[in-house]
């Protein structure tokens, strides 16, 4: 080889490349809980997709969320703050809230935006409509939306048919408000929604919208937040029947093979590679539905409460050789997602207050978390209480415990909405990597002086933490107002039952 031609071979080897920015899915269930899933340990699930990206990509085993009900864990999961700080707590919006998101959060859909990102979000919002749909993902950053506004069980569903041909929705549904609507940006295109074809309808708005961004040479970020499993289950008729669950396995599944359809769309327009695929839930399971409300697997108690089972989410990492396949035990958080997805995309942090951390070397280099502890609020926070529980290390001390309606039907006492507000001092000490069920208080016999120190600790971050916090003012408690229901056609009468249309 010349000299000529080593430089030639030098200069293309060292000359900078400008790599492509990293397309980003967060896909979120509903109401799934820790021991849904077969890679979670279920012996009758069919999760054959999630089950593969948990293979291929990383699985978490204490991932958490910050709260145990949709409204506030969904703040916190697109704001990268406690639910607290945006007013988005005491239980969750309804369709008639005239509160919601406050337009002053930033959302990761509007720093990604302003990175150049085309974003968009299909499914379940929940996090405030408001007069003329003041709230809706539309004016937080979402270029396109495909979906509705809050829960599907907030409407009148007993009529409908939840699975093909004419298997009605069978579990309990609001009456009182209008018929649920499916959005197409800030217009209303069903009332109420079909759900035997909703979920194929977005598969299709996800491939269009994967389809644009890559033609259009745009780096893309898309939040699927998932109506499955929520109750009313329901499925199109790819999946009814098809599980070994009943109802809630269909639509289980359904929400599977929804992962799937993205991942091949992924392949199909070449962006597999450059594309992280973050997969996780709200909340844990609403067992007071029993085998339809789904499972916490050894975990205790469910959905409304502070035990591990109302908080503790499956989460999957997949992103094909950046990621490695394995099992990480490292602590993390729906906090961490906005500041992790700011540093793989080079975007520009905002300049508030973010509770999350950069979990960044966790997913491409194995490494430790920088998070050491974790703090739980109730349904119902206030500030003289403060988080009612603490994760610090393999520790877990509950400050105040109460059970909710939300975890009825266990055996276990705890977890009923009898298991009245409770205060603990000394508080509840439990390890968790020993005892992941909460069953053996470490304090039951007396404090000894290994573990005087793990509480003096784990007392000092509560204290720092309740004594650090902001709560905003709450936009639940702006109360509700029936005119504020979105319909489709707003001048009808009598409402809420005139409000239907489709097209």
């Amino acid at each position: 080889m010349t000299a000529q031609q080593i430089l030639l071979y030098l200069c293309l080897v060292l000359a900078p490349t400008t790599a492509k920015p990293p397309n980003i899915v967060l896909m979120l269930a509903d109401d799934l809980g820790y021991g849904d899933l077969s890679c979670y340990g279920h012996p009758s699930s069919l999760t054959p997709n999630l089950d593969q990206l948990a293979t291929q990509g990383l699985r978490f085993t204490d991932f958490y969320t910050t709260g145990s009900m949709c409204t506030p864990s969904r703040a916190a999961l697109l704001t990268g703050r406690f639910q607290t700080r945006s007013g988005l707590y005491t239980d969750v919006l309804l369709p008639g809230s005239r509160g919601g998101l406050p337009l002053s959060e930033i959302t990761t859909a509007e720093v990604l935006q302003a990175h150049g990102y085309s974003t968009a979000m299909v499914g379940k919002w929940h996090l405030g409509y408001g007069a003329n749909g003041t709230f809706l993902p539309t004016h937080q950053g979402f270029q396109r939306f495909l979906g509705v506004p809050y829960s599907h069980h907030m409407a009148p569903c007993q009529n409908l048919v939840c699975f093909p041909p004419d298997i009605k929705c069978f579990e309990p549904c609001d009456e009182n408000y209008v018929s649920l609507p499916l959005f197409w940006n800030e217009q209303i295109i069903q009332q109420p929604v079909d759900f035997t074809h909703l979920e194929p309808m977005y598969d299709a708005f996800v491939e269009c919208f994967i389809a644009d961004a890559v033609e259009n040479s745009t780096p893309f970020f898309l939040y699927f937040a998932s109506h499955h499993p929520h109750i009313p289950q329901f499925a199109s008729e790819e999946y009814t029947g098809k599980s070994l669950r009943g109802h809630y396995g269909d639509a289980l599944m359904e929400l599977d093979g929804s992962v799937g359809q993205l991942i091949e769309t992924l392949q199909k327009f070449k962006v597999e590679d450059n594309t992280l695929v973050f997969f996780t839930s709200d909340n844990g399971p609403d067992t007071q539905q029993k085998f339809n409300g789904g499972t916490s697997g050894l975990l205790k108690c469910g959905k409304g409460t502070t035990y591990d089972g109302g908080v503790r989410q499956p989460a999957i990492a997949y992103w094909p050789g950046r990621i490695a396949p394995g099992v990480t035990h490292e602590l993390a958080s729906i906090l961490d997602i906005l500041p992790t997805f700011v540093s793989l995309t080079g975007a520009t942090k905002p300049n508030v207050t973010l509770d999350g951390y950069d979990i960044t070397h966790v997913l491409l280099k194995g490494g430790h978390s920088k998070r050491k502890s974790i703090f739980f609020y109730p349904v119902f926070p206030n500030q003289t209480q403060g988080v009612f529980a603490v994760r610090y290390g393999k520790y877990k001390a509950h400050f105040f415990t109460q059970g909710n309606q939300h975890s009825e039907t266990t055996p276990d006492e705890d977890c009923s909405r009898t298991a009245t507000l409770t205060s603990h001092d000394p508080p509840l000490l439990f390890d968790l990597d020993s005892d992941p069920a909460e069953h053996y208080n470490l304090l039951a016999g007396g404090i000894t002086p290994d573990l005087q120190q793990i509480m003096e600790n784990i007392t000092l971050e509560k204290d720092k933490f309740d004594t650090k916090m902001t709560f905003g003012e709450s936009q639940v408690a702006k109360g509700i107002d029936p005119q504020l229901e979105p319909c489709c056609n707003p001048t009808c009468t009598p409402k809420p039952f005139c409000c239907r249309c489709s097209s």
